[in-house]
């Protein structure tokens, strides 16, 4: 089928969040790992793309995303959305902003939109002001994330020296009067000369509001949220055809598995709290130990586990543990020697007959699915808001996986992500 909205993400783990809420419709949603080195074939209505651009080189991530949006047109979509994560993560040079605005360039658009909000998950948008559930950005714990912490909570004020454009907002009053309200303040900008407008959104019901307004852009762009509403606005008027092709589970999944956990998000440490707390076999990872040794000891030791327990392995740690690896490795280092020592365990865990593989973190998202070989996923159910199963093939084998941001979920998400697959 012709595509009829192409998606592009980041991260991985933004992607499947994105997929996630665009198959709330029930309308098959197909995620690929990287821009498809193949013409498009056996597309998918919603399509979209997961790149490693988050904190890539400006110019790097400018390119790969281009080239994603080349495969999108030629699959035949029409609109387009850049998806980033609803905590608006980006160092004071991008990739946010460089990134839109080439996208912008390359659709020969004057305007587009902004609203990270998530309401659902606890992220709202208010007089440009971003809200990690009551606290504002730049005092939650995402002012310590290690690669891209968080210092304001204004939206306006990171992205303007991102960009070349004037920065604008329509603000919660605007939205709260409807879709022809904010459609008139986005004119009024865009004569105005305003080509990047921050959208305020607080609750779910502004979701559709600003979707319907900004329906028919070119680009919007934003965190996955905003893009949930837009299924339903194609199948209402007949966009999307009633009979449009529809998710399916695939038969006989192995029901053994494993937890590798990246992400040292403070949720994802409450997570890992939980799930060790219920007796699943666990291994820690140390980034010293692992400089040195390598992952030989989490290799054996996952070598002698039951994988129908669903054993854990992770590099989940607190701040200033983070801090430490970090000044004795260096940033880039330490995280590419947790990210590999997981995938080492993903495809050993594939390989001993995990069917069933939870991911938590971003980059580890990253990491996991290259090394398993994965270029496209089939989104399936829904675990936590913005977190769904996929099923994939590796090596030849049929496997479910999800790939979890950091912050999302609840406490119980392992347990309850297996659940959810035995249930579905």
């Amino acid at each position: 089928m012709t595509t009829l909205l192409g998606c592009i993400a980041d991260d991985f783990t933004g992607a499947t969040d994105l997929a996630g809420l665009l198959a709330r419709s029930g309308v098959q949603v197909s995620l690929r790992i990287g821009v498809p080195d193949a013409p498009p074939a056996d597309t998918a209505p919603f399509e979209v793309i997961a790149l490693k651009s988050r904190t890539a080189p400006v110019e790097a991530a400018k390119s790969d995303v281009l080239r994603a949006l080349n495969w999108l047109q030629a699959a035949g979509a029409q609109r387009f959305f850049w998806k980033y994560c609803s905590t608006f993560d980006s160092t004071p040079d991008g990739n946010i902003g460089p990134v839109a605005e080439a996208l912008m360039n390359a659709l020969d658009t004057d305007q587009t939109i902004y609203c990270p909000a998530f309401p659902e998950n606890g992220r709202a948008i208010l007089m440009g002001n971003l809200f990690v559930g009551e606290q504002p950005l730049h005092e939650s714990p995402m002012k310590d994330h290690p690669l891209t912490p968080m210092r304001d909570s204004n939206l306006m004020r990171l992205l303007e020296p991102q960009v070349t454009r004037p920065v604008g907002l329509a603000n919660r009053l605007v939205v709260d009067r409807g879709v022809l309200a904010l459609r008139d303040r986005l004119q009024d900008l865009k004569d105005n000369g305003v080509a990047h407008v921050i959208v305020d959104a607080v609750s779910d019901a502004d979701l559709p509001i600003i979707a319907e307004a900004c329906r028919d852009m070119p680009l919007m762009t934003g965190g996955s949220a905003v893009a949930m509403p837009l299924p339903q606005l194609y199948l209402r008027d007949g966009t999307l055809p009633a009979d449009a092709p529809k998710a399916a589970k695939p038969d006989n999944l192995a029901e053994s598995g494993i937890v590798l956990s990246g992400s040292c998000s403070a949720m994802t440490r409450a997570q890992v709290q939980d799930y060790v707390a219920t007796g699943a076999p666990a291994f820690r990872l140390e980034p010293l130990t692992l400089a040195d040794q390598g992952a030989d000891a989490a290799l054996t030791w996952l070598g002698e586990q039951d994988l129908s327990r669903r054993p854990l392995i992770y590099a989940t740690a607190e701040p200033d543990q983070v801090r430490a690896a970090q000044e004795k490795l260096g940033t880039t280092r330490a995280g590419e020697i947790v990210e590999q020592a997981l995938a080492a365990c993903a495809t050993a865990a594939r390989d001993a007959g995990a069917g069933r593989i939870v991911v938590a973190g971003g980059e580890t998202s990253g990491a996991v699915t290259q090394a398993l070989g994965v270029s496209q996923l089939d989104i399936g159910p829904e675990i936590a808001p913005g977190v769904p199963w996929t099923y994939c093939t590796t090596d030849g084998k049929r496997v479910a996986l999800t790939l979890k941001s950091g912050n999302f979920g609840t406490e119980t998400f392992f347990t309850d992500a297996f659940e959810r697959l035995d249930t579905a």
